[in-house]
């Protein structure tokens, strides 16, 4: 069975890449189509237009994921398959103009999960073993995931590949990936991560990784957020303000959170994981 790594853009998962090396790495890219939110250099965009074959006009993760992709390739000294779906503005779209939120986080599967897997039917197409940057703090989360896997042991996706006789899709469900956790399996915490790329310094991370404004996060943290990228959290905003259903969250409104005072100074460093929300990746 060859393996594949899923490379987040976050320190965990560039660890398991470079520690425990695998037949394939590969990132999925969340894009946007707004200008406002353009990545800033033009030569770095035609790149990535060429990795992932479609537009790139940037991304509503932090920039600075584009520089660690891009980093850690020349660490691991191994090719890494950058692969991106429908930019987020079309995925709402095509989900009826609903948000997505704690409860219908489809945002994941279609951004994350789905240009993983359709990379996977036509550059692999046989059941491979998937390595998940998860710690040895969180079995819960691999124990969640091992639960969805069926009785041959591997997770399954719907996914469509052509039309049924009246022209409709036609959904089947593909078996094609076995999770593995080698960081739980091998007593791996996040300060032995944090201390492996203290000496490698030729990776750089943004201080956090996933959507810039993702509602996973906390109202403060997304404040926080607001300061360091207005153009994104605009972006964020704005989605309420448009004809769609819904909000992010069911407790406050975006732009509220854009207008909030902070009653003191925050730095990245007055957060942790669990502030931050993460793809359930």
């Amino acid at each position: 069975m060859k393996s594949c790594t899923s490379i987040s853009g976050g320190r965990t998962s560039a660890y398991l890449a470079a520690n425990y090396p695998t037949d394939y790495n590969v990132f999925s890219l969340v894009r946007t189509m707004d200008k406002s939110c353009q990545f800033p250099h033009r030569n770095i965009r035609l790149m990535i237009e060429d990795y992932i074959e479609k537009p790139f006009v940037g991304t509503l993760e932090d920039d600075e994921i584009i520089y660690t992709i891009l980093d850690l390739e020349q660490h691991l000294g191994h090719h890494i398959h950058w692969v991106s779906g429908d930019a987020y503005e079309d995925v709402i779209e095509k989900r009826g103009n609903y948000l997505p939120n704690k409860v219908t986080r489809f945002c994941t599967t279609e951004m994350k999960l789905k240009p993983i897997f359709y990379w996977w039917a036509e550059t692999i197409g046989e059941p491979i073993r998937m390595q998940i940057g998860f710690r040895a703090n969180e079995g819960k989360r691999a124990k969640t995931m091992q639960a969805k896997t069926n009785e041959n042991g591997l997770l399954e996706f719907k996914a469509t590949f052509g039309k049924n006789a009246r022209g409709q899709n036609k959904w089947e469900m593909v078996e094609w990936q076995k999770p593995s956790f080698p960081l739980i399996d091998n007593g791996i915490f996040k300060d032995e991560i944090q201390a492996y790329w203290d000496k490698h310094t030729d990776v750089y991370f943004a201080p956090f990784n996933n959507c810039v404004g993702c509602f996973h996060r906390n109202p403060i943290f997304l404040r926080k957020m607001a300061e360091e990228h207005p153009e994104k959290m605009e972006w964020f905003a704005k989605q309420e303000e448009r004809e769609r259903k819904g909000q992010w969250r069911s407790d406050v409104k975006y732009r509220d959170i854009i207008k909030a005072k902070l009653q003191m100074e925050l730095s990245f460093d007055d957060f942790s994981d669990c502030d931050s929300g993460y793809c359930g990746l």
